[in-house]
């Protein structure tokens, strides 16, 4: 295995590896360097990728440079190797919401975490960054994103989940489909009476780029990928109260 370096949008860098016998045809694990003043990482990965990624940041920037860590939810592919970035870099911390820290990251991290809170603004310097929470979406009580203001990235986690390699980015791609497929297989998606309106409001901000943790980041009409995506689970849901 190896982990691919591209920028997908200006100082924001998609670290991707695919790993060929996790699904048929192979599952991509992606982390986004943010490389600002004060460079933020999100998506740790699984421990047993860390060198891998390492290696992968390493060709942007030192990795002692880095300053914050972050990521979606607290699972193993998001935040297993957190310990091994903070001993890794020594002057970062781990950024999260409160929620998820009391319950899980206080607990885990080998150093104290920040609290971020439910539409906080984050200066990195040169990248504004806004947190974002959504409970539940796609799964994970503790669920939050983070919105790169200054080149209007959404760090969106596990929505549009896709199976497969495919390119580092695609341009107004049908994110929709691949989506669905990939739910049909793993049905990891926590359906409840929030989750349309969550997307909707991500869609709100009208991102022009969405960066996948599984799967090829996307440029383009962020906010109508999102309300396709708010529409066909809000569907789904229908037929499963109808069934």
């Amino acid at each position: 295995m190896q982990t691919s370096v591209h920028e997908i949008a200006e100082g924001v860098y998609r670290l991707s590896t695919c790993v060929p016998d996790a699904v048929p045809g192979g599952f991509t694990f992606n982390q986004y360097l943010v490389d600002a003043d004060e460079p933020m990482l999100f998506h740790l990965g699984p421990r047993r990728l860390f060198p891998l990624v390492a290696e992968a940041v390493g060709r942007v920037m030192p990795v002692e440079r880095l300053r914050w860590l972050s990521f979606g939810h607290v699972e193993s592919d998001e935040c297993g190797a957190m310990n091994a970035w903070l001993e890794a870099a020594p002057g970062a911390e781990v950024v999260f919401n409160e929620l998820g820290c009391m319950v899980s990251v206080d607990d885990l991290a080998d150093r104290p975490p920040q609290h971020m809170i439910d539409d906080g603004t984050y200066q990195l310097g040169g990248h504004h960054m806004r947190a974002l929470l959504t409970p539940h979406v796609p799964h994970g009580w503790e669920a939050q994103v983070l919105f790169d203001e200054t080149t209007r990235t959404l760090l969106c986690g596990d929505l549009f989940t896709q199976v497969g390699d495919g390119p580092a980015l695609v341009h107004d791609a049908d994110l929709v489909t691949p989506a669905m497929a990939a739910e049909e297989m793993f049905g990891a998606t926590a359906l409840t009476g929030s989750t349309a309106p969550t997307l909707r409001r991500l869609a709100d901000l009208e991102p022009r780029t969405l960066a996948l943790m599984h799967g090829p980041a996307f440029a383009g009409d962020g906010a109508a990928a999102l309300r396709g995506l708010a529409d066909a689970y809000e569907a789904r849901m229908a037929q499963g109260v109808a069934a």
